[in-house]
């Protein structure tokens, strides 16, 4: 029971740190900058490993389908980069895994888009890849971070960095922040008049 306790007053613990941090604030400004660039036509491409991947897929869903049980609405374009394992295994095979998200960016990419990286290191070398990729393609970069942010920190344009070294925490701290954000890209789609409610 006390390690189950410890995990639990860690994670409250680094939330509260992010409290008391500029993070919320980078927050909100990726939260407006993709809710400009959705209305122009672009869309939200996200990439992780292992646990981000996951974390990746989950938010695309809540984007394309539905995010809040009681706010039906047109799905928001978002893809998660972590595609079939037929890709995946291909791209491993063919050129190499830290090829693979560099190789999606480029393929499924554009001008006016955005790229939400998650890596809890900040030095996963696919991930960085597809940074480098997006920049070069005028493609806006996005960091969920942890370890004080890495090399990753270097190629974004904003970065939301989880002040925390340990993997567990950093994740939990990305689904926050991930669900924050995309409510908060919702609610001022809504706001806009991009996205009706009950407009199916």
């Amino acid at each position: 029971m006390d390690s189950i306790r410890r995990i639990f007053e860690e994670s409250i613990s680094t939330k509260v740190k992010i409290l008391n941090s500029s993070a919320l604030d980078e927050l909100k400004e990726i939260q407006n900058q993709i809710t400009i660039l959705i209305q122009k036509g672009g869309k939200i491409m996200l990439c992780g490993n292992g646990g981000s991947a996951a974390d990746a897929q989950h938010l695309a869903a809540e984007m394309l389908i539905r995010l809040r049980p009681n706010y039906n609405r047109k799905g928001v374009p978002a893809i998660s980069l972590a595609q079939d394992s037929s890709t995946m295994t291909a791209c491993s095979n063919d050129f190499g895994y830290v090829e693979l998200y560099r190789r999606m960016v480029q393929t499924l990419g554009k001008s006016g888009d955005c790229l939400i990286a998650l890596t809890t290191s900040g030095s996963s070398k696919n991930i960085i890849n597809a940074m480098k990729e997006a920049k070069k393609m005028n493609i806006k970069v996005f960091g969920f971070l942890g370890c004080g942010g890495g090399e990753a920190l270097k190629y974004c344009d904003h970065a939301f960095i989880v002040p925390s070294n340990d993997t567990g925490r950093i994740q939990e701290a990305h689904i926050t922040a991930g669900h924050a954000l995309m409510e908060s890209i919702e609610d001022g789609l809504i706001e806009q008049g991009y996205l009706s409610l009950q407009d199916l």
